[in-house]
Formats: structure tokens, C-alpha cells, sequence
């Protein structure tokens, strides 16, 4: 074998970068390194290491400085290419002969691993495995799901007894978020709801000259269904997505690691205050969202169809009952606890990483609206067998 030297030379300029490979005995190559290796003078390519490793004779790699006048992240990229292509041949690489500064990055590159949840692997696998691994996903994911769910309710008998910890401030702040702060969505989504569905019962009723029931169902409508589950697919979207991303960041952030290590656990920390807060939050919500859903079949009942005012709220308030807004009541208790478990727990399940922050606050979104028309379903089956 022969020495093979390779030298880039930059436009307009005497400087480059140059490699000089040197056979030696028993299958060592030596990979000789000079001139000025930034990336402004280009990235040298590794076609001649390859070539030379192909050819099965190689059985260690030792790089040496051969006169460097300087360098930057393209020498250690071009070096960390050649250790790639190295251990894919099972070849030693050894980078002791360069300076120290080159060996402890190359070191450090090395020593962090590459993400699970940052890249895909780009080979495709067979339907079978992908189908697979979905299933063991999913049953891992129920099994977390319970798990958490029995962590809360522990952390709920701790509050209790008086011993779960965590800060006044933060559960003031929470209600905040999820209260005072969800007012102006929760008022205009409320608002055009009562609208539209006196709009969709007039075009009915009108045909029969019974304009009048149309505060019957805007009024039942709004009590026993749609304010409570409007009202909670909004917090999923605006609430339960926050507090993923909040609870993901601090996972990327090792904060949650941290309130471990020094013994305070994170579902009293972090969980119990948003639990109660949207807990807490959301009847009142509810009952905000079904004024504003009957003041919007009352201005469509006046001002479109012509009906007395008077005899709009007295339809109204023969129409509905208590245990009509008993029922939404509970409703809104169960859908405000089931959005806070949701996003806490997408959030306590994310990974390390920007982009799993934001699969988090997505993934919360999507189950809190399945939970909650999951719950919904069956407090529909339920009130229908009680006769209530």
C-alpha cells in the first residue's frame, strides 16, 4: 500500500485543509491531519478513508497532527464521519495524536447519545411490527394511564390528612389561568352556541307555529348538554394543552427530576393544584355558559322571531328543573377533573425534547375531547335508565 494525500484549497486563498493516509504494518492506517481546517475553507469529503477501509486490510485507525493552523466544527465533523465509518467496519479509532481540545469533543459527541423521541429511523419496517409495536404502545400507555390516575386519587387522600405539599401561589395562579383567563373564549363560544341552536330549533318549530318552544330547547340544550361540554372542549384546547406543555417542559428541563431527588413528590407539587383548580373552575364556568347560552336563544327568540320577552324567560323557567342543572352541574365537576388529568398526564409522559413538548400539548387535547365525549356518552345512557 501507498501513502495517498489529498489537499482543498479554498478560492483566492493559499490556505486548505490536507490529509495525508500512511499504511503501516499489521493493518494500522495512519491518518496524518495539517492546514487550516475551518469551515469557511470547506468540509473535506471522506471518499479516500472509505476506499481505503473497504479494501479489508485495516485494522486500526490512528489520527495524527501533521502541522494543524487551525480548525473549527468541520475538522471534528470530518473526524467524527471517519469513527462512523471505523465502527461500521469494526476498526479501532484512535485520536490521541491530535490536540486535546479536538480528542475531548470527539469524546463528548461520543458520550451523548442520540434521542429516542428526536428522529425516526428512515428504514421502513414490515405492517406486521408497526402494528405490533402500536399494541404493546398503547397497552403500556393504558397501564401509565391507570397508574397516574392512582397516583392523583393518593395525592387527593394526602390533601386530605393535611400532607400534600405545594405552594398556595401556584394553585391561586392556576385558577387564575383557568377561570378569570378563559372568560372571553368561553363568553363568545357560549354566546354563538345558544344562538345557532335557536336558530336550528326555530327553522323547525316555525314550520308548526310553535316558535315559542324554542326557549324549551335552547333552555334544556344549554343546562343538560352543551355548556358543560362546550365549556370543556375549550379548556382541553386552551387548559389541558398549557399544562402539558408546562409539565413536558419541566421534564425537558429535569425540573421534575429535581423536586424527587430533594423529596417532594410532583403529583402533590405540580398535579393536585391544577386538578382542584379546573375542578373548582369549571361549574362556575358552567353556569357562566349557560346564562350566556340563554341570553343568545332569547335575543334570537325576540329580535327574530318576534316573541315577547316576558313570555320567552316564562317558557324558559317552566321548561327546565333543578335536576336539569343538577345534571350539567355534575357533568362540569367530572369534564373539568377528566381535561386537568389529561394534560398532566401527557405532560408527565412527554420526553426530553422540543419537539415531544409539543406531541405532548396535542396528545392532551385529543384525549381530554375522547374523554370527555366518552363520559359524556355514558351519562347520557345513565340519566336515561334513571329516568332523570
Amino acid at each position: 500500500m501507498t501513502a495517498v494525500t489529498r489537499q482543498d484549497r479554498s478560492r483566492g486563498d493559499d490556505r486548505g485543509n490536507a490529509v495525508e493516509l500512511r499504511p503501516g504494518d499489521a493493518g494500522r492506517l495512519t491518518l496524518v491531519l495539517s492546514g487550516d481546517w475551518r469551515i469557511a475553507n470547506g468540509l473535506a469529503g471522506t471518499s479516500d478513508v472509505e476506499a481505503l477501509l473497504d479494501g479489508g486490510r485495516v485494522r486500526s485507525l490512528a489520527c495524527e497532527d501533521g502541522g494543524l493552523r487551525g480548525w473549527d466544527s468541520a475538522l471534528v465533523s470530518y473526524l467524527l464521519k471517519v469513527r462512523d465509518l471505523c465502527a461500521a467496519r469494526d476498526v479501532r479509532f484512535d485520536a490521541g495524536g491530535l490536540p486535546p481540545g479536538i480528542v475531548r469533543l470527539i469524546a463528548l459527541a461520543r458520550a451523548v447519545p442520540v434521542k429516542a423521541d428526536a428522529a425516526r429511523g428512515g428504514g421502513a419496517e414490515p405492517l406486521t411490527v408497526r402494528v405490533g409495536r402500536a399494541v404493546l404502545d398503547n397497552l403500556r400507555g393504558a397501564d401509565q394511564a391507570v397508574s397516574f390516575l392512582g397516583e392523583i386519587m393518593l395525592g387527593l387522600g394526602r390533601l386530605l390528612v393535611g400532607r400534600a405539599r405545594f405552594r398556595r401561589v401556584d394553585f391561586l395562579q392556576a385558577i387564575e389561568d383557568a377561570g378569570a383567563q378563559a372568560l372571553p373564549i368561553v363568553t363568545i363560544v357560549s354566546l354563538l352556541v345558544g344562538l345557532t341552536v335557536a336558530f336550528v330549533g326555530a327553522i323547525q318549530l316555525q314550520q308548526f307555529g310553535a316558535d315559542i318552544y324554542v326557549a324549551n330547547l335552547v333552555g334544556l340544550a344549554m343546562t343538560r348538554e352543551m355548556a358543560a361540554l362546550m365549556t370543556a372542549i375549550v379548556l382541553a384546547g386552551r387548559t389541558g394543552a398549557a399544562y402539558a406543555a408546562q409539565l413536558g417542559t419541566m421534564q425537558g428541563n429535569e425540573e421534575i427530576d429535581a423536586l424527587s431527588t430533594i423529596g417532594i413528590s410532583p403529583i402533590d407539587f405540580l398535579v393536585l393544584p391544577r386538578v382542584l383548580a379546573l375542578a373548582l373552575m369549571m361549574p362556575l364556568l358552567f353556569i357562566y355558559s349557560c346564562f350566556l347560552g340563554l341570553l343568545g336563544g332569547y335575543i334570537v327568540g325576540v329580535a327574530m322571531l318576534g316573541l315577547s320577552g316576558n313570555a320567552y324567560i316564562i317558557q324558559t323557567v317552566g321548561a327546565l328543573s333543578m335536576t336539569d342543572f343538577w345534571v350539567g352541574f355534575v357533568k362540569s365537576i367530572v369534564f373539568g377533573m377528566l381535561v386537568a388529568y389529561a394534560g398532566a398526564l401527557r405532560g408527565m409522559q412527554a420526553g426530553r425534547s422540543a419537539q415531544a413538548v409539543g406531541v405532548a400539548a396535542t396528545s392532551a387535547v385529543v384525549t381530554s375531547i375522547v374523554f370527555i365525549i366518552v363520559v359524556d356518552a355514558v351519562f347520557a345512557v345513565m340519566t336515561n335508565l334513571l329516568g332523570i
